[in-house]
């Protein structure tokens, strides 16, 4: 297997030498292009081609076409077909399949499959060009410029920080071929460079990302937007806050909780203003209720709720959108030890409603709680906290979608649509009172950190307490567990690890808020 993958990288290698030197004194920059091909419509039926692809099938005199066929090219979504000096301009010419040329919306997916198979498409051959260390690669828009980029930037990423030896480790200049898209290509860009940050900040080891490293990575990120204001708060202001559920959970760890928070104010109705609120555990050993070993490790990433949130400050900041929103993000380290938090425990939270801590490893919705109250201090018109809260919406969803709650119509209608258009789509679970119940059930205090039964609705009942620490009706909980990575494969355009899902349907949900 090593001797076949060391064959495979010497032909690329040795293939860049070879097309190098055939490409003109003036510029030794080696270029390659990813066109689109549609899928036969029956089952003997050609190929369709796009527009930028049938004018090169032109340019090189047919050939193209004629190699597509000779190698049994479907045009499915994700095939790729690769080929060299075919075209006098694009010494590497990579076709990628897009599907069905004309889709419907199916409603049993819950996703726009055209805009879908783009991503997937365009970010297969990307993935594929990129092998071959192009300096320049030019794109077909595919008929959906934005959608294109966003597979295209998410394919060719990858977390390489700690590696002494980079892989693939080329600077690629991306360029879509139609100027008039060239707006939208730059949007879908920016869309996949926030995800490629959620995506880093959860790859992180926890060593290089404890509360006040990550506050650092964060006021460092955002020093850049003028149109972004930052502010760490440390647990000396949380204890003067009455902030007990927040600091409960990180008084096991000799790393002090840090409280961070973003504004970012660019729309003149003051009256709408959304909060977005993200988990920040740096990393989750279950506290004295401590994790099984195996896959603990994984626990690095249970900061996805904040990686995602920020992302999607970071997307809108850099695009410039006109809207109102801060973004709160509670940070801490449960670890066990002598000074942790115990079953049995009981923290008052910002709002007065006390909590009796049965599980040490439902740490999550206890610093949600008070970020949660303190959200209400800036009277927003919605409110979206996002948290890699329960396993049970592993169980419920896998990597499919991720469980959503809400107290609003109208918010989940919006919500649904952002998902349909992104991709990385959203599945309504529900919020009755029977869940609320369940979580009333401490003889201590007003409320018990986990639900009555120990293995019935996790997900459900853990929305249901923090429901307990909302005033406003526009409200949602984004359980992400679920899709915190992509190991399954769930998104053909993301390589296996950490996801950064869903920072582009959020930054769908606010834009459509404004809107």
């Amino acid at each position: 297997m090593l001797s076949t993958k060391i064959n495979q990288l010497s032909k690329t290698v040795l293939l860049r030498k070879l097309l190098i030197g055939n490409v003109s004194a003036q510029s030794k920059n080696l270029h390659g292009i990813v066109a689109g091909c549609y899928q036969a419509p029956g089952e003997d039926g050609e190929i369709v081609l796009t527009g930028t692809t049938e004018s090169l099938n032109t340019e090189t005199g047919g050939k193209l076409l004629q190699a597509l066929n000779t190698s049994n090219f479907d045009g499915k979504p994700g095939s790729v077909r690769t080929f060299t000096n075919l075209s006098d301009k694009y010494p590497l010419l990579t076709v990628c399949g897009l599907g069905e040329e004309n889709l419907d919306i199916d409603e049993n997916e819950c996703l726009d499959e055209r805009k879908e198979n783009v991503r997937i498409g365009a970010g297969a051959g990307a993935k594929e060009l990129k092998k071959y260390k192009v300096d320049v690669m030019s794109l077909d828009d595919c008929g959906d410029a934005q959608s294109a980029a966003e597979g295209v930037g998410l394919s060719t990423h990858s977390f390489q920080e700690f590696k002494s030896k980079k892989e693939n480790e080329t600077s690629c200049t991306f360029n879509v071929l139609s100027s008039a898209q060239t707006s939208e290509f730059e949007q879908g860009l920016a869309m996949a460079e926030g995800q490629n940050w959620a995506r880093d900040l959860m790859e992180t080891p926890s060593n290089f990302k404890y509360p006040e490293l990550f506050a650092d990575k964060v006021v460092q990120r955002f020093s850049a937007f003028k149109n972004v204001d930052v502010i760490v708060r440390d647990d000396v202001w949380a204890r003067e806050k009455g902030m007990d559920c927040f600091l409960s959970v990180g008084k096991g760890s000799d790393k002090k909780p840090m409280f961070v928070e973003l504004h970012y104010n660019q729309n003149a109705d003051e009256q709408k203003k959304v909060v977005l609120v993200g988990k920040g555990i740096t990393f989750d050993t279950g506290g004295i209720s401590i994790k099984p070993s195996s896959g603990m490790g994984l626990m690095r990433g249970d900061m996805g709720g904040a990686a995602c949130v920020l992302a999607t400050l970071h997307i809108i900041a850099k695009l410039k959108l006109p809207v109102n929103l801060s973004v709160l993000v509670p940070m801490a380290e449960n670890m066990p030890s002598d000074r942790a938090a115990k079953p049995g425990d009981v923290f008052t939270a910002l709002n007065g409603k006390t909590v009796e801590v049965d599980n040490t490893d439902a740490e999550g919705r206890m610093i949600l709680a008070d970020a949660l109250c303190y959200a209400d201090e800036f009277q927003p018109s919605t409110i979206i906290d996002v948290a890699t809260l329960t396993g049970a919406i592993d169980v419920a969803l896998g990597g499919a979608a991720a469980g959503a709650y809400t107290t609003c119509n109208n918010l989940w209608q919006n919500m649904e649509q952002a998902s349909y258009t992104t991709g990385d789509r959203f599945w309504r679970m529900p919020l009755y009172k029977h869940y609320t119940k369940q979580m009333k059930c401490s003889l201590t205090a007003d409320l018990r950190n986990t639900q009555k039964k120990a293995r019935s609705a996790g997900s459900a009942t853990a929305a249901a307490f923090l429901k307990e620490f909302v005033t406003i009706k526009s409200w949602a909980h984004l359980d992400i567990a679920g899709v915190m990575d992509n190991s399954g494969g769930e998104l053909p355009y993301l390589n296996s690890g950490m996801s950064g899902r869903p920072t582009r349907t959020l930054v769908e949900t606010v834009r459509n808020i404004f809107t």
